[in-house]
């Protein structure tokens, strides 16, 4: 019976594992993927704009 409790927890592990994958395959695209992009684009907008600002202004 040793062989079972060695083995259970990397089994449980494998199943959680494969249900994080599930579930991040099944949110990708849909109707809240523009939304998503359009924030993250908005971001690196932000981010490039201060990034090119003088230092004079900051």
């Amino acid at each position: 019976m040793d062989y079972v409790s060695a083995l259970v927890p990397p089994v449980v592990m494998a199943v959680f594992f494969i249900g994080v994958v599930r579930v991040i395959v099944k949110t990708q695209g849909g109707a809240a993927k523009a939304k998503e992009d359009a924030a993250v684009d908005a971001a690196l907008a932000r981010a490039d704009a201060a990034s090119t600002r003088p230092a004079a202004d900051v």
